[in-house]
């Protein structure tokens, strides 16, 4: 059993620590207020008991907590006085240094919260240790100067979570749709050099990962591409070729026929696509920025997107060439091929692919292939998004998310057309629902009096985020503001313009939907009286978000939060507040937004067609998904799935398995498993290999595909999905 330092790290729980506290605290008071040695035994077998029946490593306040607890329970109130005194003038003699402790934790690998924070991250690497470091002095600054104490605080105890705090003290946004059409076609500037037009389809691709790389740099969401935008370049291309082809063959004196040298040309376009892709997928792969990690990029596959039938075509040729080889996978220090993490690829399934005699269902076969091997790409229903997102002239829209699930508002630009690239999200900050539920005891008017003031709150500290980005100027991050990723602003001009109007948007997250009707109620979203509690609580807070944005001209916007890290914090900080409620704090993990939770024993098409309806509730970002075997030899099944979510919801995925052991070979599922210290590990299921180091595990936790696992929470809700298929 472990215990969770101040600073971090993981170490083996020890009772004897217990035991000799609470003498040091026995011995300051008279003989006849002090606890006897069974009494002090006892206190610390209770908690011992407690901590083995979460089933976690609890951290060392919440020891604590439960010490003093106890000791007032067997009437030794001057102990627990003094106990408590002691804690007090430790807890100021260690403000003076937490920030400190914490770093060094960091350099020796010590911080296992930090170590598992980003399951994209590998702390371990000079890289990703700078950008924690940094990130403790920024949120140290954060904490005690940039932000009200009572949003703080409130984020400390888990009643909120200020996404990304290690970021704030900078200027800088979450995530974006990077315009890469402006940035190809019209040139851009990269590192203070002037990039011109590309000349082929190659030279394109190779320019679009240096732009992915810088924006990466400059803020700290995610990012999406659309193919369409490299798309124009396969025409200038095939024009080059056929000039080459032509000039080739006037020298050797040969003249073959038109047929002939269309073959040679479409031949020598597919090697040059083949290059251009291969080229982002591994730079992006193997690209590493400023915060020690690949950039967190969407790629964006949509046929529908194309000006025209002829660009419609070789879009199809980059989705093809894109889906081939990221059905590959890419390989391993072994050589072996496995999963990459990134970048992340979107389908949009529409009328010309998603049934068979369509012209371009082979791709979508190709998609459902790769989806059973490799995890992606996810699905956007065209059909079901040109239904949800309409704009102010009464128009569909159907267009990618920036990232992993944040989508933006429709948006009408001053030409009266709509406008999603070059715009970008505020930040987060999300609201822990279970809370709200768990604090109103049942009592419905209380919970939305305890609501109320709970959005209030998230308000404050989303104007928070808003005003530390008033004022930016454009020098802050030229790529994005300067030279054509966001904007073309002059030098020294201020972004607050785009801060209004809805060309970006604020996100006001949830989490934990599930569990907070569950107190409330005792139903699940998969009941028609939880369903019912479930929509009212969604509808209620975007009527906030809506109020909100009208007062402010700021588009305020409800978003599903992945939550990665948080969702243990949460479940940590539930269970010290309100201790084991069954169906609600009895997991180390709440679940992410309005999902059904991942023990629920449902198939999934009645788990999407449910989603759909909370889903159309969060326009600032959602996503569902089903959890599957192997399904790599029953694409049938994929398909079918696939052409569910065309027609019932507007965003969802397929998580497949793709492990790979690399002691004995291995190549399935590496399971989870709990050790002697009640910690959930990692093991190959042939060999009994249990190194981290020496294994490649892949799974999707909050949009993303993960490589470098999570902590104790999150892996315990990997280790109880059921299967939906």
């Amino acid at each position: 059993m472990n215990i969770i330092k101040r600073s971090g790290a993981q170490v083996v729980y020890e009772g004897d620590k217990i035991r000799k506290a609470i003498a040091k605290a026995n011995q300051t008071v008279p003989e006849n207020e002090r606890l006897s040695t069974p009494y002090i035994d006892a206190i610390e077998l209770h908690v011992r008991g407690v901590a083995e029946k979460l089933g976690r490593a609890l951290g060392v306040e919440e020891i604590q907590d439960m010490v003093e607890s106890e000791i007032m329970k067997h009437g030794a109130y001057n102990v627990a006085r003094n106990y408590i005194k002691y804690r007090y003038i430790r807890s100021l003699a260690r403000k003076a240094n937490t920030t400190d402790e914490r770093i060094l934790s960091l350099i020796d690998c010590k911080n296992e919260e930090v170590k598992q924070e980003n399951a994209n991250k590998n702390p371990t690497v000079n890289s990703v240790q700078r950008d924690y470091m940094a990130g403790e002095v920024s949120r140290d600054i954060t904490d005690r100067i940039l932000l009200p104490q009572e949003i703080v605080q409130a984020h400390k105890e888990g009643i909120i979570h200020f996404h990304d705090s290690d970021y704030y003290a900078q200027r800088m946004h979450n995530c974006d749709l990077v315009n890469l059409e402006d940035m190809l076609q019209n040139g851009t500037v990269i590192s203070g050099t002037k990039i011109e037009k590309p000349h082929s389809f190659s030279t394109a691709c190779n320019i679009a990962t240096q732009i992915i790389a810088q924006v990466a740099s400059n803020q700290y969401g995610g990012q999406s591409i659309s193919l369409t935008h490299l798309a124009p370049f396969v025409r200038i291309s095939r024009n080059k070729i056929r000039k080459s082809v032509l000039e080739e063959n006037e020298l050797v004196g040969i003249k073959p026929t038109e047929e002939q040298i269309n073959t040679i040309v479409e031949r020598r376009l597919m090697e040059e696509i083949s290059r251009g892709v291969q080229t982002i997928q591994y730079q992006v792969v193997t690209l590493m920025t400023t915060n020690g990690q690949a950039p967190f990029v969407t790629v964006f596959m949509y046929l529908n997107e194309a000006k025209d039938e002829e660009e419609k075509k070789d879009l199809a040729l980059i989705i093809e060439q894109v889906l081939l080889q990221r059905y590959r996978g890419v390989k391993n220090e072994d050589g072996v091929w496995v999963t990459p993490a990134f970048p992340k690829l979107i389908y949009v399934l529409e009328e010309d692919n998603i049934k068979e005699g369509t012209p371009y269902f082979y791709l979508t076969k190709l998609a459902a292939k790769c989806t059973a091997k490799r995890m992606v790409p996810d699905y956007i229903s065209e059909k079901i998004m040109l239904q949800n997102k309409v704009d102010k002239n009464g128009n569909g829209n159907c267009y990618t998310c920036m990232g992993c699930r944040s989508f933006l508002t429709p948006f009408i630009d001053e030409n009266g057309k709509p406008k999603y690239y070059g715009r970008f999200n505020q930040g987060v900050v999300t609201v822990n629902l279970v809370d709200i539920g768990l604090s109103a005891k049942g009592n419905m008017n209380e919970f939305w009096k305890i609501f109320d003031e709970r959005m209030e709150l998230c308000h404050k500290a989303l104007q928070c985020r808003h005003e530390r980005l008033t004022g930016t100027t454009s020098d802050a991050a030229p790529i994005l503001w300067q030279h054509g990723a966001l904007l073309r602003l002059e030098k020294g001009e201020k972004i607050d313009k785009y801060l209004h109007g809805g060309y970006s948007t604020l996100s006001l997250g949830y989490a934990g939907l599930w569990e907070c009707v569950m107190s409330l109620n005792g139903k699940k979203l998969t009941e028609p009286e939880g369903e019912a509690l479930g929509l009212e609580i969604m509808k209620k807070l975007n009527e906030y978000t809506a109020k909100w944005k009208a007062a402010e001209n700021i588009d305020y916007s409800l978003y599903g939060t992945p939550l990665e890290s948080t969702t243990y914090k949460f479940a940590k900080c539930l269970q010290n507040r309100f201790g084991i409620v069954k169906g609600v704090t009895d997991k180390s993990y709440i679940t992410n937004s309005y999902h059904i939770h991942v023990t629920e024993d449902i198939d999934a098409f009645t788990k999407l067609k449910i989603e759909s309806k909370f889903q159309l509730l969060s326009p600032g970002g959602a996503i569902s998904y089903v959890e599957v075997p192997n399904m790599q030899d029953n694409l049938e099944a994929v398909i079918s799935v696939m052409q569910f979510i065309y027609d019932n919801i507007m965003y969802a995925e397929l998580n497949t398995k793709s492990d790979y052991c690399q002691e004995c070979g291995y190549d399935g599922e590496i399971l989870i498993e709990t050790d002697e210290n009640k910690k959930l590990i990692w093991k190959c299921p042939k060999c009994g290999n249990t190194d981290q180091n020496k294994m490649n595990v892949a799974r999707r936790t909050c949009g993303y595909i993960g490589t470098q696992y999570w902590n104790q929470g999150r892996t315990q809700e990997i280790k109880e999905r059921v299967l939906h298929l």
